[in-house]
């Protein structure tokens, strides 16, 4: 049992995670005063300028904006360490980091413009106004690039988390099965605390190393840093409150991991209720503001990329009619509540592609459900290059403009994969179907049809524009790599 002596004395494990924290405040600070003082010089040039109270014709006690600078860079630092934008919780992973940062700014520089207002104190506009958007998108992509330099660690083995999870063995094997099937989530599993006997593998990789008897050392001997606790009805909650006590002291992280999964972290709120965490999961919406305005980027955006790469859509239909084909294929797909439409795509096959499919189904490389050749003998010259970077897919801006499809959603099935689906399959209907979505840019072909399927169901669950904006951003990368593209 631990003593208060052994809590006194436990110390403090200076972790990877406070290094990159320290680092992540060195690049903030840079990119903050270069911001500041960029939109300072921007905006009055190399001169010193006054800041005037609105009814005096006279320096309010000879502030310059040299001084108003350093203020906002100090109190922009402070919002985003307040917001805990730099918290090891979050910090490379999902978007939670990004969204703390752009909600610190905006919320700082609006209470900023509330005192100016109060205060009477005439703060240009134009000095905010560049300064915000400046150290924003500045911020946004440094941390893209920490974490792209922190990912590449992870796969050489460092800076992730060594868990052990803990929890019946059923708990346990699903808990650990979604961890490794999540590679970016800087959590390595090194071992399993379940009932059970012997040291079987829950999954791949993670042995079972004992059972409930004596966890903290158990824990000490494979050197873990952090308990995924799954549940188990062997484990009270008295003896779970004691266990954290001791990870406590140990300076061990304890993670406690729902039955819940492939649920966002925005739908979910924890709310403490008489002790008790209670987390509440809000339901999907598919209608309402969100939804229309989601239609309305969806009309501006396929508008606006149909007009701009209208050459190139030119040029490959030209190229494709050099091939002896129409530039044009037609085909029937499922959509919003399960209603077919015509989905449009340059034409990568021969004319006669249907009627050749019979014979090379047993050259499936696929999965039972979709077809799929790397080689397909059916593919044309031109068509390899189009679908090796997803240019056949660009007819389907039209789609998007005429409402049929939206620019992120779940893959448009064939009617034939429909007649295959289980009822709670059918849920992938409730939004329009996407030229790009989870699929496209988690290794497109290369999937299993389960796999394939959800990631699709995870999108409709907890689907926002936040997300839209980051596939099409991750859509774009996976293209250009053109991995699983055939």
């Amino acid at each position: 049992m631990v003593t208060l002596m052994s809590l006194i004395r436990a110390p403090k494990a200076e972790t990877w995670l406070r290094a990159y924290a320290r680092r992540l405040t060195a690049t903030d600070t840079v990119i903050v005063i270069v911001a500041v003082f960029s939109a300072q010089l921007l905006r009055f040039g190399l001169g010193s300028s006054d800041l005037l109270l609105a009814d005096s014709s006279v320096a309010a006690n000879d502030v310059t904006y040299t001084v108003v600078s350093v203020l906002v860079v100090i109190g922009w630092l402070i919002a985003l360490t307040v917001h805990s934008s730099r918290d090891h919780t979050i910090i490379g992973n999902g978007t939670s980091e990004y969204i703390r940062v752009a909600d610190a700014s905006l919320r700082y520089f609006g209470v900023v413009a509330i005192i100016a207002f109060l205060f009477k104190i005439q703060l240009a506009r134009g000095y905010l106004l560049l300064a915000l958007p400046i150290g924003v998108a500045l911020l946004l992509l440094s941390r893209w690039m920490w974490r792209n330099w922190l990912a590449a660690r992870r796969t050489e083995g460092g800076f992730v988390r060594r868990a052990v999870v803990i929890g019946a063995h059923d708990a346990a094997e699903h808990v650990a099965e979604q961890i490794v099937r999540e590679t970016g989530s800087g959590i390595m599993l090194i071992g399993a605390v379940t009932d059970g006997v012997g040291d079987e593998e829950l999954v791949p990789g993670v042995s079972r190393i004992g059972g409930f008897d004596d966890i903290t050392a158990q824990l000490d001997a494979v050197g873990a840093d952090t308990v995924v606790y799954a549940g188990s009805d062997a484990i009270s909650p008295a003896q779970l409150r004691e266990l954290g006590w001791d990870l406590d002291a140990r300076r061990v992280d304890l993670i406690v991991a729902p039955k819940l999964t492939d649920i966002a972290g925005p739908r979910i709120h924890a709310r403490p209720v008489a002790g008790l965490p209670l987390i509440h999961v809000e339901y999907p919406s598919f209608t309402g503001m969100r939804y229309a305005t989601k239609r309305a980027f969806d009309i501006l955006g396929s508008a606006a990329l149909l007009t701009l790469l209208s050459p190139i859509l030119l040029l490959i239909a030209v190229l494709v009619r050099r091939d002896g084909h129409p530039a044009l294929f037609m085909q029937r797909r499922v959509g919003l509540d399960g209603k077919e439409f015509a989905m449009i795509k340059f034409r990568s096959m021969t004319a006669d592609a249907e009627d050749r499919l019979a014979s090379l189904l047993d050259q499936n490389e696929g999965n039972d459900v979709l077809f799929k050749m790397k080689d397909d003998p059916r593919i044309t010259r031109i068509g390899k290059t189009l679908r090796r970077y997803s240019l056949d897919e660009l007819p389907q801006l039209w789609n998007v403009l005429r409402g049929d499809m939206s620019l992120v959603g779940p893959r448009p099935p064939l009617a034939k994969e429909v007649s295959r689906y289980g009822e709670w399959m059918q849920r992938r209907f409730l939004v329009k179907p996407g030229i790009t979505g989870l699929w496209q840019v988690s290794g497109r072909s290369d999937l299993s049809w389960e796999e394939s399927v959800r990631l699709d169901l995870y999108y409709v669950e907890n689907w926002s524009l936040t997300t839209d904006f980051l596939l099409l951003w991750r859509t774009a990368r996976a293209v250009a790599k053109a991995d699983g593209a055939y």
